[in-house]
């Protein structure tokens, strides 16, 4: 990323009053990350949502000398940004209306590839609840090696999460509440050095950013949002892991849940979550992989290629099996739009006409498979 780019989109974070929605909706009107800095204070105060006060709030922000000592301490750390707009932006997030407009990871993992699955629960997790998350991922090392763990890096079942995935080969990304000149807590030093090896650390927050705890809050919506699937595996009645399977449920996401014995205080969360249909109840990675379609099926080329013969199929539809073939889980609305280089619009019509013509199917979560 340019440096003379990334410190206007740096700097855009950093004003007072302009969270990640009124940002998008500046740039949206502005069209360029300077431009917005450029800009006369009575062209921005007609822009709806900021008025007289943000808009002098803009033009007199002193923010963009910080931004060039935080280029200086992401160059010097090997830390990449993305920006909400680049396409290497986790497209999962970017479904997300409040996601942040700009990230900041450690580590080596491709954020658009494989199944993204976020691990959370109580922080005084059980042997039980320990044992249930190993095998659970274990499991999933086995059965779907695509997968990607997430979670935030906490004591309990989110550190238990990031070490079995490590000890299963899996990467693994800790999304943390503060910068990324510092871990917390300290004692998980040596597990963050390892994801890093084979996953990633990743915040929003710039570095010298403390661990506040409304951080933690506003993180776990990072979870919710890379994820394709949100699982808790103990929770009390309230807590961080909640808080996130809602999140999880606004962004019509799947959530699932373990369940525990009646009047165990680390189960009632989970069990909660399951009474009240927030969350599906699963005992097992296969039990997950059927309720989100992840089984693996074998290919049968013959049968997709005679699909295709006897189909009156456009080149752009014929580029849409292309693709799908090559997937047997099939693949999100996003993630055809961006192999297709083509706006999202355009291709959910298109696909509408292919169901309709037998030549493929949508499956829960904006998955679209062949129909073999």
């Amino acid at each position: 990323m340019n440096n003379s780019a990334l410190r206007y989109k740096i700097g855009i974070t950093l004003i007072k009053g302009i969270g990640n929605n009124l940002a998008k909706n500046l740039l949206a009107y502005i069209g360029s990350e300077e431009g917005i800095f450029k800009e006369s204070q009575k062209n921005l105060s007609k822009i709806p949502g900021i008025g007289e006060v943000l808009s002098n709030e803009i033009v007199n922000a002193d923010v963009l000398q910080r931004a060039d000592q935080e280029i200086e301490f992401i160059t010097k750390n090997k830390i990449v940004p993305y920006y909400f707009t680049d396409r290497e932006y986790p497209f999962r997030l970017k479904e997300c209306a409040d996601s942040p407009i700009m990230i900041y990871t450690r580590g080596n993992c491709n954020l658009n590839d494989g199944k993204f699955v976020g691990i959370v629960g109580t922080r005084n997790a059980t042997e039980i609840g320990k044992d249930n998350c190993k095998i659970l991922i274990s499991d999933l090392a086995q059965k779907l090696p695509n997968t990607v763990i997430v979670s935030g890096m906490a004591y309990g079942v989110d550190i238990c999460a990031h070490k079995a995935a490590i000890d299963s080969g899996l990467p693994t990304i800790g999304v943390v509440g503060h910068g990324l000149d510092r871990i917390y807590p300290a004692v998980h030093r040596p597990t963050a050095v390892k994801m890093i090896e084979n996953g990633m650390l990743l915040t929003e927050y710039l570095s010298g950013t403390n661990p506040d705890r409304q951080n933690f809050v506003q993180r776990n919506r990072i979870i919710a949002g890379l994820c394709d699937a949100t699982i808790v595996i103990e929770s009390a009645t309230r807590g961080g892991a909640l808080i996130t399977a809602e999140v999880a449920n606004s962004y019509n996401r799947d959530v699932f849940a373990f369940p525990g014995r009646v009047g165990d205080e680390w189960s009632a969360g989970c069990n909660t979550l399951i009474k009240s249909n927030k969350a599906s109840l699963i005992e097992s990675a296969d039990d997950l992989m059927h309720f989100m379609n992840w089984e693996k099926q074998e290919v049968k080329m013959m049968s997709n290629i005679q699909t295709a013969l006897f189909l009156d199929l456009t080149d752009d539809e014929q580029n849409v099996v292309t693709i799908l073939r090559q997937s047997n889980d099939g693949l999100q609305l996003n993630e055809l739009a961006i192999k297709l280089e083509s706006p999202v619009s355009k291709i959910s019509s298109m696909l509408l006409k292919m169901e309709f013509k037998g030549v493929l199917k949508c499956l829960p979560g904006n998955v679209y498979k062949i129909i073999k």
